[in-house]
C-alpha cells in the first residue's frame, strides 16, 4: 500500500509539472523548427498580462494565447526577438516583460534596493556604536545645581 501510494503521488507530481507545456498548442507552432525556437524563448520572456505571474508559454489565459500566436507571426513576417519585444512593450509597457529593462528610468528602480540596504545598514551600525559607548559623558553639576540637589536631598 505505501508503494502504491507513492507511485501514485509521484505520478501526480509529474503530471501537475507538464501542465505549463501543455500551454503551446500545436496549431500554434512554426513549421519551421529555428524559427519556432526563437518563438518559445520569447514565450518565456513575455509576461501574461491578464495573469501577470506567468509567461505567455506557461499560460492558458485566452490572451496569453492570442500573444504567442501574434509573436509567431511577428517572427514569420521577419521581426528580430528585439523588435518583437519592442512591439509588445510599445502596447503594454514594460509590465508585459518578465524581466524590466535595466536602462533608463527603470536603473533607479534597480539602484535603490541596494542604496537603501546599504543606507539602513550604515545607520544601524551609528544607532549600535553610539549605544555601546553610552553616548557623550555627562557634564558635571554646577555649584548651583548640586546646593540644589543636596538640599532636595535633605542633606
Amino acid at each position: 500500500p505505501r508503494l502504491v501510494r507513492c507511485t501514485i503521488g509521484s505520478a501526480f507530481i509529474v503530471l501537475l509539472m507538464t501542465i505549463p507545456v501543455l500551454a503551446v498548442e500545436p496549431d500554434e507552432m512554426l513549421a519551421d523548427p529555428t524559427l519556432e525556437a526563437r518563438a518559445q524563448a520569447l514565450d518565456e520572456v513575455l509576461r501574461c498580462v491578464q495573469c501577470r505571474s506567468e509567461s505567455i508559454a506557461s499560460s492558458n489565459a485566452d490572451w496569453a494565447k492570442d500573444a504567442r500566436l501574434l509573436v509567431r507571426e511577428l517572427i514569420e513576417a521577419g521581426q528580430s526577438d528585439e523588435g518583437v519585444l519592442d512591439y509588445f512593450v510599445d502596447r503594454y509597457g514594460e509590465v508585459v516583460l518578465m524581466r524590466p529593462r535595466t536602462g533608463g528610468a527603470n536603473m533607479l528602480l534597480w539602484i535603490s534596493g541596494p542604496l537603501m540596504l546599504f543606507a539602513a545598514l550604515g545607520v544601524a551600525i551609528l544607532y549600535f556604536r553610539r549605544r555601546s559607548t553610552g553616548g557623550a559623558a555627562p557634564k558635571p553639576l554646577t555649584a548651583d545645581e548640586t546646593a540644589r540637589l543636596e538640599k532636595l536631598l535633605g542633606e
